[in-house]
């Protein structure tokens, strides 16, 4: 097939490159020409493992194409995929489809007949209603189909989701579409079974109450990890024990600093949006955007506990800079809140980031100093605060780490690195949730004597002076 990709963003360029692995000549169009310069050069403007090696292989074998002419892209081909940028609207939190229909207008006049115009940007529920509406204005005799196929990529691994995804939605509104939909991703090695067929809108609300019950789950865990700390429990033993639960599942129940990136922030308030706006009131995930923001904002507070309630005058080391590790992505990222808030408290901040120093510098308050390794950035530091879970950190030598700071103190806000190896280093470390080792995993029984949180006051009932009495006797 003849395959035509409007946007070389994160989602247009995986989608192109895995599809040209499917022996299609896929050409990818942008307008902005920088950009395509760069593509055509062997350089790709974005970090995501394994991209480049698929691009490469694409432009070798002259089955990818880079192109900044829509004409170009369009003319002869049998599949239009749409893959520009959704934001937020900053006016109302809604999806702003302006890049959508801008490439709609641009492109149909060399729209070919028979041709699939495919939705694979993230767009709300009746999008594709209005570009066929759209298209059939500006050309009436046209024959041609629009089909909505949301990408469920994760940053980071979203060359392995697009080849071997968990799903794969295809909301056509005739069989005959969505047959050459399902041939194309079979073509690049996608088991049928893998692929559900359904009508347009369905497809596209999928893909929001997808992300924003993710969304949920993690704003969930992240308040019941606040909740141990509060009762002396262990939110590794919490998730785990809930987790097992096949109901419940282990998937995005790890704790940790608010979810952000250029997903699940956006695609909750936009459907947070189309309930208000269908009076079909999204209450939920208004709460869980609500919880978020107030988890992001109480980063620098537990930063500042952790660091005896002060801050100003002390140095910190900020590793990790990316809303999430194996990606350069800084949109929502954690860590721009919480430098702005370590500044504005009159910290000195050196951070450091293993893809995203550049890209933070526009984002971050003009004060920061970045380094180029966290030893630099630890060197005479009261405290290191890891931000994402970079495997390079899990993989310091910490007992170095030690001898070049000021304070032995590790905050880690992902939860991610052997608290026992840090101790071990000689330093204090603060995770998140309570302590983090598994009661399970000690090397040898022993008898732990814990008071009861509601102990700590003067409300106890008969059942609970009861309970105690109980415990007294079986110790």
């Amino acid at each position: 097939m003849r395959i035509a990709v409007l946007g070389t963003g994160y989602v247009g360029l995986v989608s192109a490159a895995c599809l040209a692995q499917g022996a299609h000549r896929v050409t990818c169009v942008d307008i902005d020409e920088a950009k395509v310069a760069m593509l055509c050069r062997g350089e790709v403007p974005i970090y995501e493992p394994e991209l480049d090696k698929l691009i490469a292989d694409g432009r070798r074998r002259k089955r990818l194409y880079f192109v900044s002419d829509a004409a170009a892209a369009v003319t002869g081909a049998d599949i239009v995929f749409i893959a520009v940028g959704t934001p937020t609207r900053p006016s109302d939190g809604h999806a702003d489809l302006s890049q959508v229909y801008t490439a709609v207008e641009g492109f149909v006049p060399f729209l070919k007949a028979g041709a699939i115009v495919v939705t694979k940007s993230t767009v709300p529920v009746g999008t594709g209603d209005t570009i066929e509406c759209l298209i059939e204005n500006i050309r009436p005799e046209l024959d041609f189909e629009v089909a909505s196929n949301p990408e469920f990529l994760r940053a980071g691994r979203a060359v392995q989701d697009f080849l071997r995804p968990d799903r794969v939605i295809i909301g056509a509104q005739r069989d005959l579409t969505a047959a050459h939909l399902t041939k194309l991703y079979c073509s690049v090695g996608i088991e049928q079974e893998r692929i559900l067929l359904t009508d347009r809108r369905s497809a596209e609300l999928i893909k929001y109450a997808a992300n924003g019950f993710l969304a949920t789950k993690i704003a969930y865990i992240n308040e019941v990890a606040e909740l141990c700390e509060k009762v002396d429990a262990r939110i590794g033993d919490v998730t785990r024990g809930i987790g097992l639960d096949a109901r419940i599942g282990a998937q995005c129940l790890q704790p940790g600093p608010g979810f952000g990136g250029s997903c699940f922030p956006k695609d909750a308030r936009a459907l947070a949006k189309m309930g208000e706006d269908h009076e079909a009131p999204m209450r939920i995930i208004e709460t869980v955007l609500a919880s978020n923001e107030a988890r992001k904002r109480s980063m620098a507070r537990k930063v500042a506990a952790f660091c005896n309630g002060a801050l100003r005058g002390k140095t910190i080391a900020l590793l990790g800079l990316t809303f999430k590790a194996d990606t350069d992505d800084m949109r929502d990222a954690v860590s721009i809140p919480l430098a702005q808030a370590l500044t504005d408290a009159g910290s000195v901040l050196k951070a450091y980031d293993p893809v995203a120093n550049a890209r933070a510098r526009a984002l971050l308050p003009p004060k920061v100093q970045y380094c180029s390794s966290p030893d630099e950035a630890a060197k005479g530091a009261d405290a290191i605060v890891v931000a994402t879970e970079w495997q390079e950190f899990a993989e310091l030598d910490f007992a170095k780490l030690r001898t070049v700071m000021r304070a032995p103190i590790i905050i880690d806000l992902r939860n991610f690195l052997n608290e026992e190896q840090v101790e071990r280093s000689g330093f204090s470390y603060f995770g998140i949730g309570g302590r983090q080792r598994y009661a399970f995993e000690t090397a040898s029984p022993r008898r732990v004597t814990a008071r009861p949180f509601w102990a700590k006051t003067s409300e106890m009932t008969d059942s609970d002076h009861l309970l105690l009495q109980r415990l007294a006797a079986a110790e």
